[in-house]
């Protein structure tokens, strides 16, 4: 298993290596005169000025050279300048990310739970009424479009019941968290709530987070359902859980033990995209819930043609993605011990 961890670490820095040149190929199909705007807040209407700038930071040198600056740039973190958020584009990533972290961590559990447990029950109980009623549930919500979920939840249980708002905290509240007092340690109201003594914070972030998770789980639910109940149907099928059967363990001890284990190998696949989804930024609920993190980020830089806020965003988001393959694959080693030896 360590020879397995070890191999797929040393995959690691060329892929990431593979996703800068990406992403700086992406950069070089701006004039060096947008590019100025990387180091600056506001690039000056004066050609001078932008051909100083330009000729300061290298915007007209070999690729390559202005490759190996700009990595040195990124190894510093330093990705540029936002005007989306009007601050460097890493700082607007530490402040957006903790509430995008938040929400996809009290998303992803209910969404697993959730999605695998029904799946089993399809499957097992194949051809009933509980395997009917999952496979229309996922029919229905694979085919339901998320900001119109979204707006029903809002539509329901802020405009006519005034009971969940949107955004991530109440204005009252949100004057408690701005104060000097108030420490935040993590960037999650939920958390941080708890560290400062404050539980009304706490809750309040609970009320503001509950709408978001619950459009999140239904979307995914359906896909999870479908993955669960193909692979738990594959399984059931094999040898090994007929011969359990005939030894005469009992159904549970089949499912749970021999049957389920293997089931969750594509699972563990799904379960870590999804979640690298939501670290990225579920950008139609955020929107619609006006939840600000990184999809509420990213929507707005892309609408106000903020370009070094999107490529910040996309290399973070890829950085993100390289290293969720990387455990999802120990995860496989874990799950399947014919990948460890191969």
């Amino acid at each position: 298993m360590t020879r397995y961890i070890i191999r797929r670490l040393l995959f690691l820095p060329v892929i990431l290596f593979g996703v800068t040149i990406l992403i700086f190929g992406i950069l070089q199909l701006l004039d060096p005169a947008e590019r100025a705007a990387l180091y600056v807040k506001d690039v000056p209407k004066n050609p001078n000025a932008v051909k100083e700038i330009i000729r300061k930071y290298g915007l007209d040198k070999p690729i390559w050279e202005q490759y190996a600056d700009w990595m040195g740039k990124v190894v510093k973190g330093d990705l540029g300048w936002s005007r989306t958020a009007q601050r460097p584009v890493t700082e607007a990533i530490l402040y957006y990310f903790p509430a995008t972290l938040e929400l996809a961590l009290l998303s992803i559990l209910p969404i697993i739970l959730g999605g695998v447990f029904l799946g089993v029950q399809a499957a097992v109980h194949r051809d009933k009424a509980i395997d009917h009623s999952a496979r229309v549930f996922s029919m229905v919500g694979t085919s339901f479009p998320s900001f119109v979920f979204a707006l029903l939840m809002l539509m329901i249980f802020y405009a006519n019941l005034q009971w969940f708002p949107p955004g991530r905290l109440s204005d009252d509240i949100q004057r408690i968290v701005n104060e000097p007092s108030f420490r935040q340690f993590t960037g999650m109201y939920t958390l941080d709530g708890l560290l400062n003594g404050r539980l009304g914070v706490t809750l309040d972030a609970l009320r503001h987070l509950l709408l978001p998770v619950i459009t999140l789980a239904f979307i995914n639910w359906a896909i999870f359902v479908r993955v669960t109940r193909t692979s738990m149907l594959d399984v059931l099928n094999q040898e090994y859980v007929r011969t359990a059967r005939a030894k005469g363990l009992k159904e549970k001890v089949v499912i749970n033990t021999h049957a389920l284990r293997n089931a969750l190998i594509p699972i563990a696949t799904l379960g870590g995209l999804v979640f690298i989804g939501l670290l990225n930024g579920v950008i139609i609920t955020e929107t619609v819930y006006n939840f600000r993190g990184m999809g509420w980020f990213a929507a707005n830089a892309a609408l106000r043609l903020d370009v070094i806020s999107v490529l910040g965003i996309t290399l973070f988001s890829a950085g993100l993605l390289v290293l969720s393959n990387l455990v999802v694959d120990v995860l496989y080693g874990f799950l399947d011990p014919r990948v460890r030896v191969s």
